[in-house]
């Protein structure tokens, strides 16, 4: 007499599921074009802890070029992945965790191992203001780029300093220690105070150029000017690296005004175009 159920075999089941799903439990192949601008991501992440390392072996002109370099980097892997046309979610957290380390964390641990730590305990909460509000920054730049409601022009400005620039801003004390600036307590309380700016000003709601629509489209009169403009900030870079970065510290700071003032004539102009349409 036959049994009133059949015997359980759990094989048979893990046939039937392998049938039915066959591709279950293996990953889909990956295009390499995919992983290009995740490995440009992945070797900004490692030039920001080797920038650490650097540091607290007290070699701050490697260290400083470790940080500038993931800056370079950070720039050109978004670039990259555009023109590849392989982004993906994945490569945009990693780059938001990329961003972290390389803007949050080892300007912090530059800047506290040059001249933050002759402060003591102030200057590592210094530091760790400057990596949290980092940290802040980059989670409320992830939020806001879901926001359906942001105006086309809206795409022309960054809410704050963004990471990069806030992190070579951040190591400015460094730039002039290396161009001969004694370090002495009051240089270190200076550096304290100025950091704790660069923090609030990457959190605050200052809308700041973003320059994402720069070089995209270049006028045919303006192609021989502009390439001879980059290469003359190259040179200028390798030849005179901290006086360079100094300067182009200033005159960063020194267009927030002119951003905000920009900022304010769009949103004008927006809100005069919305009270036409209801009247």
């Amino acid at each position: 007499m036959d049994a009133p159920f059949p015997e359980f075999d759990p094989d048979a089941r893990k046939v039937e599921r392998e049938e039915e799903q066959p591709h279950s439990g293996r990953l889909r192949d990956v295009s390499f074009r995919v992983l290009v601008p995740n490995l440009i991501t992945l070797g900004a992440i490692c030039s920001g802890l080797t920038g650490i390392r650097l540091a607290v072996e007290g070699r701050f002109e490697l260290a400083v070029v470790a940080v500038v370099f993931a800056a370079l980097l950070d720039g050109l892997d978004g670039r990259v992945a555009r023109f590849l046309k392989s982004a993906t979610p994945f490569g945009a957290q990693l780059d938001s965790l990329a961003d972290f380390v390389n803007f949050g964390v080892a300007p912090a641990m530059v800047l506290y191992l040059w001249v933050l730590k002759d402060l003591h305990s102030f200057g590592w909460l210094v530091a760790l203001a400057f990596a949290i509000c980092g940290c802040l920054r980059l989670a409320r730049f992830n939020v806001m780029l879901d926001d359906p409601n942001k105006p086309g022009w809206s795409a022309h400005f960054f809410t704050g300093i963004p990471a990069p620039a806030g992190a070579l801003l951040a190591l400015m004390p460094v730039y002039l220690g290396l161009l001969g600036v004694e370090r002495s307590p009051v240089v270190a309380a200076l550096s304290a105070v100025y950091l704790l700016a660069i923090a609030f000003l990457m959190v605050s709601s200052l809308p700041t150029w973003s320059g994402k629509q720069v070089g995209k489209r270049v006028s045919s009169r303006l192609v021989l000017p502009v390439m001879i403009g980059i290469v003359m900030l190259i040179v200028l870079l390798f030849s005179y690296p901290w006086l360079f970065l100094t300067g182009s510290g200033v005159i960063y700071l020194a267009t927030l005004p002119l951003s905000y003032r920009s900022y304010r004539k769009f949103a004008a102009a927006d809100a005069k175009e919305a009270n036409a349409e209801t009247t």
